[in-house]
């Protein structure tokens, strides 16, 4: 997405919206701007917000967290979807 269109209010799909939201996020922790990843409870409490709306869920079933392994930087989300038993 251009700085353009975020700025002008373009609509875009949920999920795409995410992913770059997530792309942007990602890429400012790589330059090293930020020393510490206090963005995950804000992306957990978004996560939970898009999820909610297509899926009843707990906001206690997704855990985001971060990890270093070698020198990658590991992103884990993990979400529990209810059963959609009839």
């Amino acid at each position: 997405m251009g700085f353009l269109s975020f700025f002008l209010g373009e609509k875009k799909q949920t999920a795409s919206v995410a992913k770059e939201r997530l792309q942007l996020i990602l890429a400012h922790e790589r330059n090293g701007r930020s020393a510490s990843p206090n963005y995950l409870p804000d992306l957990q409490r978004e996560l939970v917000a898009v999820i909610s709306k297509y899926v009843a869920i707990n906001p206690d079933d997704i855990k985001v967290s971060m990890e270093r392994q070698d020198n990658l930087e590991v992103l884990e989300v993990k979400i529990e979807l209810p059963d959609n038993k009839s």
